[in-house]
């Protein structure tokens, strides 16, 4: 049953140390205030799963939380590497990681076997490709009825899942309109559930059905953050922040200027920081 709280009350509660833990949205509604949390909070040897991390992982990663992130394809979006991760990779700052890489049908599947409770995702995939060369968790198996060859990976079951959404009902239904990626998935493979939403609103009358995506019966915490998702957008409510992408390729390319505006714009704010951005936008 959905309880609703404060974003500290809510990753305090349900983030442990050595978690292994999902960030999901696809080009928006990404939880990036939830993930400014967990910062703040200093949560460690974390093991993070992600379709395409961005640029939160990369800052999750450059502050030393990570141990291990399990991925496909991680990028800046629209503008190029995330060169806190490549920098933890190549040089161990400010500390090792382990990589786990996979194809988008992996990460998916893996995220829907999950969901359903089974131990790994059988599908088509990587015939010919390189990365199961370097990738030990992809398997082939061999399918009994057809003799198809298949290839087979581990199922995520994330200990917490975070993502963010448009609404919330007060039963502690969710709701999302526009694109959505896995966090349907994300959240009912996971232990545990943080959901915040732009809005909480007293129902869902009047809207399609197919909208509310999560009962509440699926979700742990539910939180009211406005903006939460900035700088990405969230439909219906506000753009993407493009100029913020631009500019964290050079934060991030500098040690020391990363260091600085993490302490500034991270560290040293709350979650309200992110309403008062977006209002300003």
């Amino acid at each position: 049953m959905a309880k609703f709280q404060s974003l500290q009350e809510a990753v305090a509660e349900n983030l442990r140390d050595g978690d292994t833990v999902a960030f999901e949205g696809f080009t928006h509604l990404i939880p990036h205030a939830a993930a400014h949390e967990v910062i703040r909070q200093e949560r460690k040897d974390l093991t993070l799963i992600r379709m395409t991390p961005d640029i939160i992982y990369d800052q999750m990663v450059g502050m030393g939380l990570v141990k291990k992130v399990i991925f496909s394809y991680a990028g800046n979006p629209g503008v190029g590497l995330l060169r806190r991760m490549r920098d933890a990779i190549e040089n161990g700052w400010p500390r090792s990681i382990e990589t786990e890489e996979h194809s988008h049908a992996a990460m998916a599947n893996a995220y829907e076997a999950g969901a359903a409770g089974l131990p790994c995702a059988v599908f088509r995939g990587y015939l010919g490709a390189g990365l199961k060369e370097v990738n030990p968790s992809i398997k082939s198996v061999t399918c009994p009825f057809t003799g198809e060859q298949l290839a087979a990976v581990p199922a995520h079951r994330p200990d917490v899942a975070f993502i963010h959404a448009q609404k919330a009902s007060r039963r502690g239904d969710i709701l999302i309109e526009g694109i959505v990626g896995v966090q349907k998935e994300a959240v009912l493979a996971a232990k545990r559930a943080v959901v915040t939403v732009e809005e909480i609103v007293e129902d869902f009358d009047g809207m399609h059905p197919n909208l509310c995506i999560l009962p509440h019966w699926t979700v742990t915490s539910v939180v009211h953050v406005p903006g939460g998702a900035h700088p990405s957008y969230a439909h219906g409510y506000y753009d993407r922040d493009n100029a913020a992408y631009l500019e964290w390729d050079k934060i991030s390319a500098d040690r020391d200027l990363f260091t600085q505006w993490m302490n500034e714009n991270v560290l040293a704010v709350g979650p309200e920081v992110f309403a008062a951005r977006v209002q300003g936008l």
